[in-house]
């Protein structure tokens, strides 16, 4: 996305709805004033001295008037944030310019500000902001308005709430402070990170004979081999016999554009393939941007992907953020699987690109809540769910933790994958990598640690020695 886009949310209010509330409390100062005040109170009133009495008493009013004036002075602000740019890649830095406008007739000196975020992300410590001067009715200015700014950089793709924005008021002499939130909450997408990929394509060759079919590099031209009519000229060597023997006069081999070349990736996103409740956070995080750097790797070189999911559908457009509070709960919603029936995600082209990467941003491993007793422990429950995929393309898996019931559905479905390649964590069971190697899955050990690019080096690599 560009750096010039920008993402904006404005709001007029003085409370926000999020779990930021307003607060008020006494500042160092303060606390010392009421300590001394107490002790000299108690002191007042068991030795009967009236004048400290009197001491005590002023002590312990002051802080007691300061928190009421900065509980009750009037504060009506209008924010708008904005990031730039507006979806950031993990680790990656984002710009947040906060607007601040000051909408009460009276001016605001001395406030301090800061921002509020969800965990895994960083903002600043509290920072004085500048004297806000009187609105002007009907018109803004520079006096009553003012702009901060600091950069943002999240370590782990997600959708974090940014917001609202604090602003702190201390009452003249110091002794009370309050802060109050400002401005609703603001979405920061971040996306997994995506990896270049070295080279300019792989060359895939599939089948014999009849089914001869060779993509020789990842661009939105493949060659694909069909029969027609013998011309004068044509060399004797492009005569296609089987096509001839069928249709009784000479054909010979003509070279047709295919556009929109195919490709799938399968990921797990299921949890605890061989045992409810196994997590492998860290092994899923190197799944997803392993997925994220091929899917763009194949999308930039002009294929149409289709990206199954093993565990229940999240990449469809219209599906609720897993967690999030706001998103109505359906249990019934995509639970089955990409090998059980949800249909597949489709991405191609530069739009592609930028929608798969939001959607992979909020993927998570998810349990199968709706399942047959029996659905761990029956081989191939869904072949033919998988048949339903189309037919045969070159197929790249990304596999965490499989279980049996998974591992027969990739088996049944290896027909229709020319090449099929999967990378295996080092979290998955050995009896699931053995029935994929028999099958003729390709299997490239990965782990939490495997750099994207060496995976898909050693991939490359050791397809070539296969052959």
């Amino acid at each position: 996305m560009s750096m010039t886009q920008m993402s904006m949310t404005r709001t007029d209010l003085t409370r926000s709805p999020g779990r930021a509330r307003r607060q008020v409390r006494p500042t160092v100062r303060g606390a010392v004033f009421l300590g001394v005040g107490a002790a000299l109170f108690v002191l007042a009133w068991a030795y009967d001295e009236r004048d400290l009495l009197f001491v005590a008493g002023v002590l312990l009013l002051v802080p007691i008037v300061a928190l009421g004036f900065v509980l009750v002075h009037p504060l009506r602000v209008s924010v708008t944030r904005a990031f730039r740019p507006g979806t950031v890649s993990a680790g990656s830095s984002a710009a947040v310019t906060i607007q601040i406008r000051n909408l009460a007739p009276s001016p605001l000196p001395g406030l301090c500000w800061r921002d509020t975020a969800a965990k895994g992300v960083i903002v600043p410590p509290s920072q004085p902001l500048r004297a806000l001067a009187p609105a002007r009715a009907g018109r803004s200015g520079a006096a009553d308005t003012t702009e901060v700014s600091y950069q943002l950089q999240p370590a782990r793709r997600g959708v974090y709430p940014v917001g609202p924005l604090m602003l702190g008021r201390s009452d003249p002499f110091g002794l009370a402070y309050s802060e109050w939130p400002v401005g609703a909450p603001h979405d920061l997408t971040v996306t997994p990170r995506v990896t270049p990929l070295p080279g300019n394509g792989v060359s895939i060759t599939t089948g014999e004979g009849s089914r001869h079919e060779r993509v020789r590099h990842l661009n939105n031209d493949s060659d694909e081999l069909i029969a027609r009519e013998y011309r004068p000229g044509d060399p004797m060597r492009r005569v296609n016999w089987p096509a001839t023997a069928r249709h009784g006069e000479i054909m010979v081999r003509q070279e047709e554009q295919r556009s929109h070349p195919e490709a799938r990736i399968i990921l797990d996103t299921s949890r605890g393939g061989r045992g409810a409740g196994l997590r492998h956070d860290a092994e899923f995080e190197r799944a997803v941007e392993l997925a994220a750097s091929i899917a763009v790797h194949l999308l930039e070189g002009g294929f149409r992907l289709d990206v199954v999911e093993l565990g229940p559908c999240q990449l469809l457009p219209g599906r609720p953020v897993p967690g999030d509070p706001r998103a109505p709960h359906d249990p019934d919603e995509g639970r089955r699987g990409g090998l059980r029936g949800d249909d597949p995600a489709s991405f191609s082209g530069p739009e592609g690109v930028l929608a798969l990467v939001d959607a992979l941003a909020i993927v998570v491993q998810r349990d199968r809540v709706v399942r047959a007793a029996n659905d761990d422990v029956v081989p191939g429950r869904g072949h033919l769910a998988a048949s339903a995929l189309g037919r045969q393309v070159p197929s790249l898996a990304v596999l965490v933790d499989i279980g049996p019931a998974d591992t027969s559905d990739l088996v049944a479905l290896r027909g229709l994958c020319q090449p099929a390649v999967a990378f295996v964590f080092d979290t998955m069971g050995a009896a699931s990598i053995d029935r994929l190697n028999e099958a003729g899955w390709h299997c490239v050990p990965v782990g939490a640690a495997t750099q994207v690019a060496a995976a898909w080096a050693r991939a490359g690599q050791d397809r070539e020695e296969a052959r």
